[in-house]
């Protein structure tokens, strides 16, 4: 076991404030704004978000995703329907999708209801992956137990000389349509900067909320 104390364990936020006046009124472009920062100081984790679902008991489960697209029309990532993630969708269809870029010190906080793309778009995506990639997500049956990766191993090679793989059923994108987004910058002594974006008739309601 490590020696080190994880109560001493600390990190100070060093980066300039965040301030209302500064913000796009639109969450979205803010959003956007964001994203391009963090794709420029670290392109290949920018986009993994962190998917938080609940079944109907109100048992939350956590995981890393991808982010593969956004527009005022929500945030959409691929995956099996079949999962965990996907039966707790289906009985719950709400979630929250949250951005940590720690370079940049700044988080984003994205809460909505999700619905299933539609197919052919789902089709369409599916085909673009890498041909590895595609036979991984037509032989696993993702959250289900498994007796070894030699198992797993051998399904994806007798796929092998196939050049193309149909994009199973049970697989395809989601798109959460937010209806709340928190921007979260840190600051030094933890005194955050935080900023709560809901909806009204009148456009995007932003709220300063303590740290």
């Amino acid at each position: 076991m490590s020696t080190t104390q994880l109560s001493d364990v600390r990190r100070e936020y060093l980066a300039a404030g965040l301030h209302e006046d500064n913000l796009v009124r639109d969450p979205i472009q803010q959003f956007d704004a964001w994203m391009q920062d963090a794709l420029a100081v670290d392109p290949k984790d920018a986009t993994s978000m962190t998917l938080a679902t609940a079944d109907q008991s109100g048992m939350p489960s956590a995981r890393i995703v991808l982010l593969k697209e956004f527009s005022s029309q929500g945030f959409t990532w691929f995956t099996n329907y079949s999962s965990e993630k996907g039966e707790q969708l289906a009985a719950n269809p709400q979630a929250e999708l949250l951005f940590y870029w720690p370079m940049l010190e700044r988080q984003v906080r994205v809460r909505g209801r999700v619905e299933k793309i539609d197919r052919t778009a789902s089709e369409t995506y599916f085909h673009s992956r890498p041909i590895g990639s595609q036979r991984s997500a037509s032989v696993s049956q993702q959250s289900q137990p498994v007796e070894s990766r030699a198992a797993l191993e051998q399904a994806v090679n007798q796929l092998s000389e196939m050049t193309g793989v149909p994009c199973p059923d049970n697989w395809g994108g989601y798109r959460l349509i937010p209806t709340r987004f928190e921007f979260w910058q840190g600051r030094e002594s933890r005194l955050h900067d935080r900023f709560r974006f809901e909806p009204s008739d009148t456009g995007w309601v932003i709220t300063r909320l303590q740290p």
